[in-house]
């Protein structure tokens, strides 16, 4: 089989990763064909796009879990991703360019050390006159890499990054001892050095193009090649966050802007390649000794992100309670002991303080802490009845539960979008127009697009012909994510912006009457300490204030039973409209209604629980 380069990042996780996947040493020197290697990134792939897709949002699903059969359906834009990044190279990359979707196969390089083979393919190889390209192409955005910034000290902040033809290159390859002059370097390098943490959101798919290089230069040096090395460069092709798409069904360049954009990593993977190597005899050591006993857990692990170790829940972590564990304190990761000594709650875990009540009282410093374990320790529900009485009357009639349903595409499908922008196609819509005077029936409205282009026009028109903005409350849980969706609809049609706007600037939130909100309660007269505790909890919130975690304490309704029963199930269906026969169309289209509708009738009951507790 080989060491691939999606082996190498995986076996270096810890000491035990390759024992656990049956890693022995007569596979090592196998052959390994361009499909059996592409069948290898296809899992990683999937995950790089529900990182892109999922991560920061507030949806209600277990990124690490085995991946849904149906995130194939996704697979078809990481391959246009792949070969857009292909059409642009060759307009910025002259000479020869060979990608995958143009030739038989990508350009692969493979050596061998200690009796170990290592073989890479390479996205897009370019080659021109005395010069050679290695270009990777990953599903995410340059927005992560811009957003690293630094700047003179108390003065404004610029991206490290800088922009020339299409690439971006670090300030200091560039502008060199002048950079001084733009921020102070301390700073910069502090952000620079974020590129280098395999674990980051950047240094991720850092660390996969330094480790493409080090078999590449030792490919080179076993075939007596190099020269190659000092003319090969390194790049990241992603996807531009600053691109607009147009609509017009191909991806031009638009004022400037083309829809990928590379990343010259060059002098980066150059500095990496001392760490791959120490990498390297650290997996050479896990395979010789093939020890799959327990080793600690750590920022290795990726717990709870999309690139989380495929062990992690079913072998190393299995012991972590799935509710109330030291991770379920709120807002916290760490605890100090009591010589003043920090600790991270996943070494706490490591040192067998798995459960919220294993940590020791006096290392419990703030009050909300207290709380939780109060309700946890003596089964008991903490209410502050005042706080959540006076958040209710801020409430202006008729309140509007709201709550849409996006689609995250990487590439942008419909003009004035961006990759990865929250497309809208469904809302539901919940009127109350008394307290406590709602049908969950035939006070429901819901939109929901009939086929998978364009709606968005007939969603915004439905909107303002349901939802008066000049009086009443906009209402949703978290409600920043609707607030998002009504301001672009509103930038896109100018002929509902302002009642879309008006919408949007009368919202209040469910969370700020569950759990708090500091501003609205100070505005109102409570004491600071008060308005930073919770207005209620109970044990079985285990430390979360989701939609999923709060209906089950103030009702018995449940998604359980709904064929359509989180966010991504959601957008897999709609993704799918053009696959499905007519029958499979009408069972996922009511799927949908029950699913969304279930999700604003779920705020309905809970306000009225609410009220209820504080009559």
């Amino acid at each position: 089989m080989a060491i691939t380069k999606t082996n190498f990042i995986n076996y270096t996780r810890c000491p035990r990763y390759a024992s656990l996947d049956d890693l022995r040493k007569d596979k090592l020197m196998s052959a390994i064909s361009y499909e059996k290697y592409k069948d290898e990134e296809l899992e990683d792939q999937k995950r790089e796009l529900l990182s892109g897709m999922f991560e920061d949002e507030e949806y209600e699903v277990d990124l690490t879990k085995d991946i849904n059969p149906q995130m194939q359906a996704m697979m078809p834009y990481y391959k246009q991703v792949e070969i857009e990044a292909g059409l642009i190279t060759e307009k910025y990359f002259p000479g020869l360019n060979i990608y995958a979707e143009k030739t038989q196969d990508q350009q692969s390089f493979e050596c061998i050390i200690n009796n170990i083979k290592y073989v890479c393919y390479v996205d897009i190889y370019n080659e021109h006159e005395d010069n050679i390209n290695i270009i990777e192409v990953k599903a995410t955005t340059t927005q992560k890499y811009e957003e690293l910034m630094a700047g003179p000290r108390g003065g404004d902040k610029y991206s490290i990054f800088y922009t020339i033809n299409n690439v971006l290159y670090l300030k200091d390859e560039i502008l060199g001892y002048n950079l001084a002059n733009e921020m102070d370097f301390a700073e910069y390098k502090k952000k620079r050095d974020k590129l280098f943490d395999r674990y980051s959101d950047v240094g991720t798919y850092v660390f996969d193009l330094a480790v493409q290089r080090y078999i590449i230069e030792h490919d080179y040096k076993q075939n007596n090649n190099e020269a190659a090395i000092d003319k090969t460069k390194y790049y990241l092709a992603v996807l531009n966050s600053n691109y607009v798409y147009d609509g017009s069904g191909e991806y031009h360049e638009i004022d400037g802007q083309e829809l990928i954009t590379f990343i010259d990593l060059t002098k980066v993977t150059k500095e990496y390649q001392e760490r791959i190597d120490t990498y390297r005899k650290s997996l050479e050591l896990y395979i010789d000794n093939s020890d799959a006993k327990k080793c600690p857990l750590g920022i290795w692990c990726c717990r709870k992100k999309s690139k989380e170790c495929i062990y992690f829940k079913t072998v190393c972590g299995k012991d972590i309670p799935a509710k109330n564990s030291v991770f379920s304190y709120l807002n916290c990761h760490m605890f100090k002991d009591d010589n003043g000594d920090s600790h991270e709650c996943i070494d706490l875990v490591n040192d067998g303080y798995l459960n919220m009540m294993d940590i020791p009282a006096s290392w419990i410093k703030s009050r909300k802490h207290e709380i939780q374990r109060d309700c946890l320790s003596f089964d008991r529900v903490y209410i502050d009845k005042e706080k959540i009485a006076a958040g209710i009357n801020t409430l202006k009639y008729p309140i509007y539960h709201l709550d849409f349903e996006t689609f995250p595409c990487p590439l942008p499908r419909f003009w004035g979008e961006k990759p990865y922008t929250q497309s809208p196609f469904e809302f539901s819509l919940h009127i109350e127009r008394e307290p406590g005077k709602c049908d969950k029936d035939k006070d429901n409205y819901v939109f929901l697009a009939k086929t998978f282009g364009d709606e968005r026009e007939a969603m915004a028109k439905a909107l303002v012909e349901h939802i008066d903005g000049s009086k009443g409350t906009m209402f949703a849980q978290n409600y920043s994510f609707e607030k998002a969706c009504l301001k672009n609809l509103a930038t896109l049609f100018p002929e509902y912006r302002d009642r879309l706007l008006e919408i949007r600037n009368n919202a209040a939130d469910l969370l700020w009457l569950v759990n708090t909100n500091k501003e609205l309660y100070t505005d109102l007269g409570f004491d600071k300490e008060r308005v930073s505790l919770p207005n209620y909890y109970n044990k079985n919130l285990s430390g979360s204030y989701s939609i999923k975690k709060t209906l089950p304490v103030f009702s018995d309704l449940s998604y359980a039973n709904l064929d359509v029963k989180n966010g991504m199930e959601a957008i897999l269906a709609y993704s799918l409209y053009p696959t499905m026969s007519k029958e499979e169309y009408n069972l996922k289209y009511d799927a949908l209604i029950t699913y969304c509708k279930q999700d604003t009738w779920a705020m309905v009951v809970i306000l009225k629980a609410l009220r209820e507790l504080v009559k």
